[in-house]
């Protein structure tokens, strides 16, 4: 009795696994191949099991399934992204206050807001320098709770003009520290790699979009 030919099933799914890996990912078409290559070359003395092929054709379908869930997940993505790119742009001129502890004097002084809480008490902003010397303390009332918005003309509390240039805020509501904020005018958008769109803000510089607090 001859001997039977058998192929080498290792030798061919290895050939396919190693081509499939060339193309770094394995897609529902390279698990349909790799299956029926395995079935074709199979002992005909000891058939593949049943229970095997429906758990090989369960991830096959799986892979199809994860697959088609990506391909929805990247075109939503690619949509918001040019959702906030053309919302962003009909932002440019226009006024926008944004969360910063600092600030740009220039020749019109220099705008921002305090977020004042509910029962907040005396409002007072502060103006600093680098070294955190007092250079000019406002006092805002007892505002209402929200964003409260306070306009520094420049002026030092010695009744001088100061130098343009960046400079610290601080502001407290009652004997609470509170946030503060500076408006900048909006003068160009741009889009991040993962963090979506961004407001460039004339004296303040890049700002993501979602950290847009009040459009004036």
């Amino acid at each position: 009795m001859s001997d039977m030919n058998v192929p080498n099933v290792g030798a061919n799914t290895a050939g396919k696994a190693a081509s499939a890996a060339s193309g770094q990912t394995l897609g529902q078409a390279d698990f349909l191949s790799l299956l029926v290559q395995q079935m074709r070359n199979q002992d005909p003395t000891k058939p593949m099991d049943s229970s095997q092929m429906v758990s090989q054709l369960a991830q096959i379908s799986q892979v199809s399934a994860t697959q088609a869930l990506q391909t929805s997940f990247d075109s939503l993505s690619a949509s918001l992204q040019g959702n906030q790119m053309l919302q962003a742009s009909s932002m440019v001129g226009r006024n926008v206050v944004v969360p910063s502890a600092a600030g740009t004097l220039q020749d019109g002084g220099m705008d921002g807001a305090v977020n004042v809480p509910d029962g907040g008490g005396q409002v007072f902003v502060q103006i600093t320098d680098a070294d955190g010397n007092v250079l000019r303390t406002m006092s805002l009332g007892t505002p209402a709770a929200g964003l409260v918005p306070f306009h520094w003309d420049g002026i030092g509390d010695s009744g001088k003009a100061l130098a343009k240039g960046s400079y610290k805020i601080t502001a407290q509501a009652g004997n609470a520290a509170v946030a503060t904020y500076v408006s900048g005018k909006v003068t160009g958008v741009g889009m991040t790699g993962s963090d979506g769109a961004y407001l460039d803000v004339d004296g303040f510089g890049g700002v993501l979009l979602s950290q847009v607090a009040q459009i004036n």
